[in-house]
């Protein structure tokens, strides 16, 4: 078995990497990133450059490497790629005859935009953050009160995220925002969680809940348990929402306990290889099925904290070298 993995540097392609390498099929990995110091180039078997997801010719240099490399799967490792392959899966599918592990352009929007998102919960009458458009933020503040949360609408890892509590505060944020969304202030930062979801067929085939903290919009503690009511709550969510393969779904439980949905990934997610120390490689388990025509059983996940922490890796300093040389 062959395996694509692009944005190799991120965190995302990076646990990609990391959860076909924990995995039991032992795949072939071709690594791809702009970065030539990218970590998941040096941890695959095969890397090559190419060009960044919004630089001219990128998909072109992509489709280079899928017909010399001719891998059976391709997973995605940065935001910024999905719309692309979203749209070109069924053409790159029967091109190359590579499965493209990614959802529908119409899925991939939804969870682009949180705006979009809140209303997506909204008309199936699912609970989520209330939320407003600039202009309507009085409806909110008269309905929640402060403090409220302005966040963009297309955005990831908390950057630009601010928690307001007077409307001058208010103000100020949509003036910096721009292209912003108006929530409100759901639960604390104890009842955060994260979750995975295959979701193929239609169907939602296993999950898992964690309880996370977060640094930098980052999660830097994992708190495992089985959550059998939570996990039934996000797999109504994926076969709502019907992505094709992985979905990440974050959230809060309000003050009476309710979860309250306020960010989606269409994607695996930066906590993927945390899921893997679990006992649910999600990588793995979507490589079986798309793959092999495997079914997907639900794992006994293993009830577990998950510290994270940064690693380091040498590398010869004429690789740097070239690097800085724009190679």
């Amino acid at each position: 078995m062959k395996v694509l993995v692009t944005g190799a540097g991120a965190l995302l392609g990076q646990g990609i990497v990391k959860s076909l390498r924990a995995s039991a099929l032992k795949p072939t990995i071709v690594a791809v990133d702009p970065n030539p110091l990218s970590v998941g180039l040096i941890w695959a078997d095969v890397a090559h450059l190419v060009p960044r997801a919004n630089a001219p010719g990128y998909l072109e240099r992509v489709e280079e490497l899928l017909r010399r490399e001719r891998p059976d799967a391709l997973l995605v490792g940065t935001d910024v790629e999905l719309a692309a392959f979203a749209s070109q899966r069924p053409r790159l599918e029967q091109t190359y005859g590579t499965r493209v592990l990614v959802s529908s352009p119409e899925v991939v929007e939804i969870a682009d935009d949180k705006w979009q998102t809140a209303q997506f919960f909204k008309e199936r009458e699912l609970d989520h953050p209330d939320s407003a458009l600039p202009g309507d933020e009085e409806r909110l503040i008269a309905g929640r009160g402060f403090p409220l949360l302005v966040k963009p609408r297309r955005g990831a890892r908390s950057v630009g995220v601010e928690v307001v509590r007077s409307r001058a505060e208010l103000s100020a944020a949509i003036e910096r925002g721009g292209n912003v969304v108006i929530q409100e202030y759901v639960g604390s930062e104890e009842t955060e969680y994260t979750a995975g979801v295959l979701c193929f067929e239609g169907r939602a085939q296993a999950s898992i809940v964690m309880r996370r903290d977060l640094r930098d919009g980052n999660t830097y503690r994992a708190y495992v348990e089985r959550y059998p009511e939570l996990n039934r709550t996000v797999r109504e969510w994926a076969e709502q929402l019907q992505p094709h393969g992985p979905a990440n779904f974050q959230f809060r439980l309000d003050r009476d306990g309710r979860p309250k949905l306020f960010e989606i990934n269409a994607r695996f997610s930066g906590t993927t290889p945390l899921r893997a120390l679990a006992g649910f490689n999600e990588v793995e388990m979507a490589l079986r099925h798309v793959l092999l025509g495997e079914p997907i059983a639900q794992p006994d996940v293993v009830p577990m904290t998950i510290l994270r922490y940064w690693q380091e890796l040498t590398v010869p300093r004429e690789s740097a070298q070239r690097s800085r040389g724009g190679c």
